[in-house]
């Protein structure tokens, strides 16, 4: 079951008007789109998600609360372009809420979960040629290195890759297991009294697949350009790397240039656009309803201008 991570508290920050357009650039199965549509009985709501299987689920559920939206089957790297394509060109309201959703994770044939036996696909787009199973089998080593480090942040990355490439000389990686007991073969024993071995090569081979953080740096860009003055973007993210990269866009977008940062009086075409509204983390009364959300954090910015 999908339990939304920090919904009252991204919803209350869109500061939602009833005839706004909002945008959902992650659906998943709805939960945050069914809030905001049931908030907005004279706006619209485009919701976008690249996976068949989510869409199908959450047209029936947002059926029942209204018809005013529209579900777009794509990845939102194309939110502009297809906004654009219906004539939108300022909206109120973006909400993203990264990462994979909890049905991605508990359907087995997915391979986004080192708990369970299927495949290594790891796609969230099922007609992507690129999957999991590629890049372990056909990565060279010192590429699997590069990507347990820079997506993983794992310390462990080039034993890990190391023991892959040994081990594919023999017989081809293809289900999740498999790839788990290369892992637990690679990292000392107290490594894995902390945490699960597995999780951060995992996260690295999905970002890889799904070309994420790329994906999601332009998108942010592109979302604050599409903000109306007053609108927001609520941007939950569940790792340190998607994090920084919101920080970093958010900081630089509500920042006043360095070159006028000495002047007494600022020029008013020189003032931020954006400000920064929050950010919240989840409460442990809800960590204790969901661990899913233990690392989660919603970051807020507002077009003033």
């Amino acid at each position: 079951m999908h339990i939304s991570v920090l919904l009252n508290e991204s919803i209350q920050y869109l500061n939602i008007k009833d005839n706004g357009i909002y945008v959902d650039a992650t659906l998943g199965r709805a939960g945050h789109s069914s809030l905001i549509l049931s908030k907005i009985p004279n706006g619209f709501l485009y919701a976008f998600d690249q996976d068949s299987e989510a869409i199908e689920a959450s047209k029936t559920k947002l059926s029942k609360i209204a018809n005013n939206y529209e579900i777009i089957k794509s990845n939102f790297v194309n939110m502009k372009a297809e906004l654009e394509s219906r004539n939108i060109s300022g909206v109120d309201g973006i909400l993203y809420d990264l990462g994979v959703s909890s049905p991605q994770l508990d359907e087995d044939y997915r391979g986004f979960s080192f708990h369970k036996d299927a495949y290594l696909d790891m796609r969230m787009d099922l007609s992507n040629k690129l999957d999991a199973c590629y890049v372990v089998n056909n990565y060279t080593k010192e590429e699997l290195i590069r990507i347990f480090k820079c997506y993983g942040e794992e310390v462990y990355a080039s034993s890990i890759a190391n023991n892959i490439v040994k081990y594919r000389e023999n017989k081809k990686i293809e289900t999740t297991l498999e790839l788990v007991s290369i892992i637990d073969e690679s990292v000392p024993f107290k490594y894995k009294r902390d945490h699960h071995p597995a999780r951060k090569v995992f996260q690295a081979i999905r970002i890889e697949v799904n070309d994420e953080l790329n994906v999601f740096e332009k998108s942010l860009k592109d979302a604050l350009e599409l903000l109306n003055v007053g609108g927001r973007i609520c941007v939950i993210t569940f790792h340190s790397l998607e994090d920084k990269i919101c920080k970093e866009i958010f900081r630089n977008a509500s920042s006043i240039p360095d070159s006028m940062k000495h002047m007494p009086i600022i020029p008013d075409e020189y003032m931020p656009k954006y400000k920064t509204i929050k950010v919240i983390e989840p409460t442990k009364e809800e960590i204790e309803r969901n661990p899913r959300s233990r690392s989660a954090k919603l970051r807020v910015i507002e077009r003033v201008k």
